[in-house]
């Protein structure tokens, strides 16, 4: 069997006339194909009709579409009163709420009204397409096409294949995507699919970060938003999203891998979640929200205490080069002696090491050592991190010095891997395991991620553009500090690294 996504009387059905449902309408019908809208809710699809159709004319007012345009595709959408209207779609999308055994009834109710070569899809997020089809006749002929809110803003959409999908199955909702204007990514049917299982490293290690004391959360978001170049901060994502969609979502996952360490769930959202804060949507998350704008944070201020001179670690050649001619050009004087002077403050620069073990290590003293991170450039945010003994006088010295040149500073407690250093060693480790599990192509990954998630780069190239080997120093120091399996590293990303190969290398 096999549907011709091209035909011009391409007949989509839609059952489910919410964000995703509308959304996917709208897309279709503006590709020119024909669309059945169906809601259980009275009134609910001639509402989405409604509400595409404004939608579209707000595009004509900023001269983006023709009014004509707009009336082509609104005409093509028609709404059906029973789901046996269902009965001449070529390919049927399912958008309702994710509950399996209620899809699961769905699929058998809708196998009972269309042809024996209608392609079924659903659009879950976080639910498995092949238990969705068990129990059909045809569980060939169902596949996975999970696309993300809003629709037509987001052009990325999922297309999962299921134990028993038949290849023309992927092939057609491949083609569909494209149609409509979307990139398709192929996946295996497996917990989070591509998108939501390369996620769980953002905010999970962030979480953590949090609930071990090591920075607030805003000064988190900061990190990642001005080091790590993220277009928003862990905790700026999870009070947009909202935490009775987040950590449901999380648990699932952690359960359906049957509790993988590195998808581990916080207490922290648990509670939250029970205390209703759930984010913009309550004025109350991590943040508190005034009509939909944050609260602003404080900022510690920048000390006028500078160094009487610095030593810089020399463990690593490059890095100290780097460092040193920072500290010269903000006008630290330089301990140029191999061991420091007793008045110094010692800068230390670990990856994925706390400042203690690496002042101990080092042989310099702990209550004058900070460590600065070095994972990213320097120039949009600096990361000092103290060890638990470090001088206050001492503390503010550093701050005072590395944030002379107007360069904003974070100041955290001791923590193996820093922020930036944990959190992209997570999201990069995740990318690597998935494609290690042949869930999708390399460049599959990288594509969902940037497009889905919106991250500066797929996790495979983030981890080639910070070097392979300096994420798996990361996690084994991460891993050895902590012993925690959540930090082992993945076999893709072990072998490329030892091998310098790009982590975007296919087997």
């Amino acid at each position: 069997m096999a549907v011709d996504v091209a035909r011009t009387d391409l007949t989509l059905g839609i059952v489910g006339t919410g964000l995703m449902g509308r959304g996917i309408a709208q897309i279709a019908a503006q590709a020119g194909v024909n669309v059945l809208l169906f809601d259980s809710r009275e009134g609910a699809a001639a509402e989405a009709r409604n509400s595409i159709r404004d939608i579209l004319m707000r595009q004509v007012e900023k001269g983006k579409l023709k009014a004509a345009d707009v009336e082509g595709a609104v005409g093509r959408i028609r709404i059906l009163e029973g789901l046996d209207g269902m009965a001449p779609c070529h390919i049927v999308i399912e958008a309702i709420v994710e509950n399996l055994e209620v899809k699961r009834q769905m699929f058998q109710t809708l196998e009972g009204i269309v042809s024996d070569g209608c392609l079924l899809a659903t659009n879950t997020s976080s639910l498995s397409v092949t238990a969705i089809a068990a129990g059909c006749r045809f569980p060939g002929r169902i596949g996975g096409f999970h696309f993300f809110s809003p629709v037509p803003l987001m052009k990325i959409v999922e297309v999962i294949d299921g134990l028993l999908t038949e290849g023309w199955v992927g092939e057609a909702l491949t083609a569909l995507a494209n149609r409509m204007g979307h990139t398709p990514v192929r996946a295996k049917d497996t917990p989070g699919f591509i998108v939501n299982h390369a996620g769980r490293g953002f905010g999970t290690e962030a979480l953590r970060i949090l609930g071990e004391g090591i920075a607030k959360f805003y000064e988190v978001d900061r990190i990642m938003r001005e080091a790590g170049r993220f277009r928003m901060g862990p905790f700026e994502l999870l009070d947009m999203t909202g935490l009775d969609v987040s950590h449901p979502v999380i648990e699932s996952i952690y359960d359906q891998y049957y509790q993988e360490p590195r998808f581990r769930p916080s207490p922290i959202t648990r509670q939250m979640l029970i205390a209703g804060t759930l984010g913009r949507k309550t004025n109350r998350g991590f943040y508190r929200y005034t009509d939909g704008v944050a609260e602003q944070m404080p900022v510690r201020p920048l000390p006028a205490a500078r160094p009487a001179r610095v030593w810089v670690s020399r463990t690593d050649p490059a890095l100290h080069a780097q460092v040193m001619e920072l500290v010269t050009r903000l006008g630290g004087a330089i301990d140029p002696g191999d061991r420091p002077s007793q008045d110094a403050l010692c800068i230390v620069m670990p990856l994925g090491g706390d400042a203690t073990t690496v002042a101990l290590a080092e042989g310099v003293d702990p209550t004058r050592t900070l460590a600065l991170d070095t994972l990213f450039e320097l120039s949009r945010r600096r990361t000092l991190m103290t060890t638990p003994v470090t001088l206050p006088e001492v503390r503010d010295a550093a701050h005072g010095l590395f944030g002379g040149d107007g360069v904003p500073v974070s100041v955290i407690n001791d923590s193996a891997g820093f922020v930036a250093q944990r959190v992209v060693a997570l999201i990069v480790n995740i990318g690597c395991d998935i494609a290690q599990q042949r869930i999708a192509t390399p460049q599959d990954i990288d594509h969902a991620v940037t497009l889905g998630l919106g991250y500066p780069q797929g996790p495979l190239a983030m981890g080639d553009t910070l070097g392979a080997m300096r994420i798996l120093t990361i996690l084994n120091n991460m891993l050895s500090f902590y012993g925690d399996p959540r930090y082992r590293p993945s076999p893709w990303l072990t072998r490329r690294a030892r091998l310098g190969v790009s982590l975007l290398t296919p087997e």
